[in-house]
């Protein structure tokens, strides 16, 4: 089957895959009850809160809009970076795609994977780097802080480290403000434990340099701002002191991301643009919310594997079907149905106007009363199949009730904005 044809199947399912997209594609888990399944594996928890729980892994692929297409599992201890080379096959292969941008996080955009997609057909990237890679970039002097005193978006080149690449900078100063009170907050508590610990060492009470050792591994491991902290411990003594420049270096990269971007020209793709790209992202962890959630993906029970993979899949194409309900129902929602296009992608985002009254008088714009998701279920459910006997005979026939006024407006809504799967 040809590419052309490929992308109208898909684009008649309401897959919109065309080529020049940008699909978006995360990874995340789920722990697993048992132990005889194949693909059960001790690895990194995504936030399930189960420690010591085997678990499965899975990569979700959505397109632009956020829309999942395809899900596949793998070993509960394959790291999150080892997942994308058969993603970027499955782009290529199984949708017929042969120019797209594949958007990422930085947990996934490793040096061997930005390889692989550059050499995959036309295929670029967008990605972020992670901490230590900004850091470098301010050593290599290719990141002048002082830009942000006046900007909060600004593209920079440095082709010793990121050849033939874009490299867009932005600064939020609300997550700025945000780091640096949780950091504070962390060093403060760190130093009250370390305090009681030097009280008991000091009156005697606690000595030895392992035992002494052991209860400060246990705030370090509560804390984790070891790094900070500049420790002596002996058999009778602890003395302690912040790494003052150390911290000072940290702060002043408070708020500041880089978003890695390659084989895309400005043409294509300017630098605000490359960012709302990247932020759409979250667009994909609305997915693996809602699989994890309402559509209960977890945990997983099966034994077999080929059972993991069906229970993916089935989940996956529910919340599909959630995703256009999700829109089709929008003016019913809390969901914004009007989302500002704001001209600065790092600025805090904001709800419309019409969603702002919305959720302040929990109205419609018909003076409705608005729902969630779940609750416009359980108001669709209300209705119901009756069987009607004929009076003086054995005839019956079914019959669903009367719809409510919000039943039938939402079953309208679905009707005009769902589309058919042919």
């Amino acid at each position: 089957m040809s590419r052309e044809a490929h992308a109208g199947i898909c684009e008649r399912r309401g897959v919109r895959f065309p080529p020049a997209t940008h699909p978006l594609y995360d990874v995340s888990s789920s722990y697993f009850e048992g132990r005889t399944c194949p693909l059960a594996r001790f690895g990194y928890d995504h936030g399930s809160g189960k420690r010591g729980r085997m678990q499965v892994e899975y990569g979700l692929l959505c397109d632009s809009d956020g829309r999942p297409v395809a899900i596949e599992a793998f070993e509960g201890s394959v790291k999150d970076d080892k997942t994308l080379p058969s993603q970027v096959k499955k782009i290529e292969q199984r949708f017929g795609l042969s120019h797209v941008i594949v958007v990422t996080d930085r947990g996934i955009g490793t040096k061997d994977n930005v390889t692989l997609i550059s050499q995959t057909a036309e295929f670029a990237f967008i990605t972020a780097l992670k901490a230590p890679q900004v850091r470098k970039l301010v050593k290599e002097g290719c990141l002048q802080l002082s830009v942000f005193d006046e900007l909060n978006l600004a593209e920079i080149a440095c082709e010793k480290l990121y050849p033939a690449q874009r490299l867009v900078v932005c600064r939020n100063p609300l997550v700025a403000e945000e780091r640096a009170r949780k950091r504070q907050e962390l060093l403060a508590g760190t130093e009250k434990d370390l305090a009681e610990i030097k009280r008991r060492v000091d009156a005697g009470t606690l000595q030895g340099q392992a035992e002494i050792g052991l209860r400060v591994g246990g705030v370090w491991n509560r804390y984790k701002v070891k790094k900070h902290f500049q420790l002596n411990i002996t058999d009778d003594t602890l003395t302690y002191e912040r790494k003052q420049e150390q911290i000072a270096q940290e702060a002043e990269l408070d708020g500041i991301y880089v978003i890695r971007a390659g084989r895309i020209g400005p043409e294509e793709l300017a630098a605000a643009g490359i960012v709302r790209a990247y932020k759409q992202l979250k667009e994909a962890e609305k997915g693996f919310g809602g699989m994890k959630g309402p559509l209960e993906l977890r945990p997983i029970h099966h034994r077999l594997t080929d059972r993991v993979r069906s229970h993916l899949l089935i989940c996956m194409l529910a919340e599909y079907v959630r995703w256009h309900l999700r829109h089709a129902w929008a003016e019913l929602l809390f969901q914004d149905d009007n989302p500002r296009s704001d001209t600065d992608p790092v600025a805090k985002a904001t709800r419309s106007r019409e969603a702002t009254r919305k959720a302040g008088r929990r109205r419609t714009p018909h003076q409705e009363p608005c729902h969630t998701i779940e609750s416009l279920f359980d108001e669709l459910e209300n209705r119901t199949r009756n069987t009607i006997r004929v009076k003086g005979t054995e005839a019956t026939f079914p019959q669903l009730s009367t719809p409510t006024e919000l039943q039938a407006r939402a079953l309208a809504l679905i009707n005009e904005r769902v589309p058919r799967i042919t």
